[in-house]
């Protein structure tokens, strides 16, 4: 039986758990799907090692960086982007080959692409500056929409959340939040931006999908801003993850 899995700290609430164990009973596909809750990225080449059918990993956080230095190969996207959602398993004869890809940037951009209007959205806030928040910059940057990261700490050529006026929500329509604030159960946090500043002009998007409907979003809703979270974007990295795995 083949086997594949997820490396991430904590996993409690695992979508691609439940979207790839359905997906095998559905497909009649004989592969297990589990979840590896790891305190230390450095127990990873004993997973690999630990079982011959383990062929692809997911990554989740806080593990999307620190997992490169374990890896033999990147892919070209996940070279540009800096950081590695997918592993892919090689094993040759006595040789096990890791490749890592990044399908974060896929599900994005075709998840947010049809939300965005050109004449409106020609500049992004990336909340937070983790792993996926790489692959939401350079998804933006594709879709022609210049991005900037906003960090609770001071960084050159960042904002922080005190830098958000009224002013700079004019300027920047979209805002993308990839930090976990606002994930269940800590349902009533929120990304600490000026909300009473937003508009019907603005976009928001969430990475967070459990709940469907964030704090943040919620906010966002009542300003009139168009809203959408991570769900169709899991779902699409999650498929773009199973082509790599199994693409000769």
């Amino acid at each position: 039986m083949e086997k594949y899995g997820l490396i991430g700290y904590p996993l409690k609430h695992s979508f691609s758990s439940k979207f790839f164990s359905e997906k095998f009973e559905n497909e009649n596909i004989d592969a297990e799907y589990s979840n590896y809750e790891i305190s230390d990225i450095n127990t990873l080449p004993s997973i690999i090692t630990s079982d011959l059918n383990i062929k692809g990993l997911n990554v989740t956080i806080p593990y999307k960086e620190q997992v490169i230095i374990f890896l033999d190969e990147l892919d070209d996207t996940a070279k540009v982007i800096g950081a590695v959602n997918v592993i892919k398993v090689i094993r040759e004869d006595d040789r096990i080959v890791l490749k890592g890809y990044n399908s974060d940037l896929i599900g994005f951009q075709n998840s947010i692409q049809p939300m965005i209007d050109p004449l409106l959205h020609k500049k992004a806030l990336i909340l937070g500056t983790g792993g996926a928040s790489k692959a939401v910059k350079y998804g933006l940057e594709r879709l022609g929409i210049e991005s900037k990261y906003v960090s609770r700490t001071a960084r050159p050529h960042f904002f922080t959340y005190n830098d958000l006026t009224e002013e700079t929500l004019s300027e920047y329509k979209v805002i993308v939040n990839t930090s976990p604030v606002g994930t269940f159960p800590n349902v009533d946090e929120c990304p600490a931006i000026p909300y009473e500043y937003l508009t019907s002009s603005h976009l928001l998007y969430d990475l967070v999908y459990n709940p469907p409907i964030t704090k943040f979003l919620e906010l966002g809703a009542k300003q009139g801003a168009k809203t959408k979270n991570g769900s169709e974007m899991l779902q699409l990295q999650a498929i773009a993850a199973w082509k790599i795995w199994n693409n000769k």
